[in-house]
């Protein structure tokens, strides 16, 4: 089965910086589009960011000039370079991807399990 799993969050001060990655595993065929959401207590889960297979990327307003996403093919993995962190970037970091598997010709969706990011002040 595919799954996906989230790394490298943790606890860092305000203006510091973290880098989360997320690896696919299982029986892969191809990865289209993957990105990152985040949600805080009592708030609506939201995009952050998301890249597609041929490199095109898009942001929140929130993290633009902030936040880099990233992707390395090879080892199915998408990264999110986060800087210059706000308090209000405090949220649970969730992994997303389109993902065709080896043994069926459509594309699934799938959430890894969630990374928490705390930024002090």
């Amino acid at each position: 089965q595919v799954q996906l799993v989230e790394s490298g969050g943790g606890l860092v001060q305000a203006g510091g910086s973290l880098r989360l990655s997320c690896a696919a595993s299982g029986s892969i065929f191809r990865i289209n589009t993957m990105g990152w959401y985040r949600q805080a207590p009592g708030k609506q889960r939201e995009l952050v960011a998301a890249i597609t297979n041929g490199g095109s990327t898009n942001y929140a307003d929130s993290v633009k000039g902030r936040f880099t996403i990233s992707r390395d093919n090879a080892k199915n993995t998408v990264y999110l370079q986060m800087n210059s962190l706000k308090p209000e970037d405090t949220a649970v970091y969730y992994c997303n991807a389109d993902i065709v598997p080896s043994n069926w010709g459509r594309v699934y969706n799938y959430w890894g399990q969630g990374t928490q990011v705390t930024v002090s002040s």
